[in-house]
């Protein structure tokens, strides 16, 4: 599912339901868990597990991932990655660093958000937007695909900023696809000073949507040029 919305550059892992569940961790990961509750003790294995068999995919000896600043994920050098989980999924997208700038990925369960969320997150423009989609397209929803967007852009962002992105620092439009499967892309113009990459500022994120399996997925690639 994560793998059709990046570049062919980028190798990516899944896991559905319990898989990897019970996969090992380095001392130093199971460390951070050891007091956690059984949920996210597990959630923890399997995206790591996830992580390491994109690693060994990139010809890279699987090795710890750790959180850093704001619990972004450090990775092996000469890479670029991102990881998600949400109920019964996971998945890790890695790519080497000279291929892309950044990434980011996001899965959620595909059903609307808790009441409130919503105006916590969207700008009026994007709300906007989103009813129009809905009217059109009922059988997506569409505010927790405008959330799971959001989630990928700041995890693309971080990594080039080492800053927080607020949710209303990005006005998100999507677009969708032609057919009946349900997926798209979306532009997410940043709303503050973009990262620079090379010897660009960059002023949006493009990005990819897909929802299936009771899930919504969305992916940003940041190219280098």
């Amino acid at each position: 599912m994560i793998e059709e919305l990046l570049p062919d550059s980028v190798v990516t892992v899944e896991a559905y339901g319990g898989d990897g569940a019970d996969a090992p961790l380095y001392p130093e990961e199971a460390a951070l868990v050891e007091r956690a509750v059984a949920k996210r003790q597990r959630e923890f294995r399997a995206v790591r597990s996830c992580a390491r068999r994109a690693m060994e995919k990139l010809g890279v000896p699987p090795q710890p991932v750790l959180p850093g600043e704001r619990g972004a994920p450090r990775w092996p050098a000469g890479l670029a990655g991102s990881m998600t989980h949400c109920e019964g999924y996971c998945a890790a997208a890695l790519v080497r660093a000279a291929d892309l700038a950044s990434l980011g990925i996001d899965a959620e369960p595909h059903g609307p958000l808790p009441d409130g969320v919503l105006a916590s997150v969207s700008l009026p423009a994007e709300a906007q937007r989103l009813r129009r989609l809905a009217a059109d397209r009922p059988e997506v929803h569409w505010d927790r695909l405008l959330f799971s967007a959001k989630e990928s852009v700041y995890k693309a962002w971080f990594p080039l900023t080492g800053k927080w992105l607020d949710f209303m620092e990005a006005d998100i439009e999507i677009s969708v696809d032609p057919g009946e499967r349900p997926r798209g892309g979306f532009r997410a113009a940043l709303l503050v000073p973009g990262p620079r990459v090379g010897d660009r500022r960059v002023d949006h994120f493009e990005g990819r949507w897909a929802a299936e399996r009771g899930l919504i997925a969305t992916a940003v690639a940041i190219p280098h040029g």
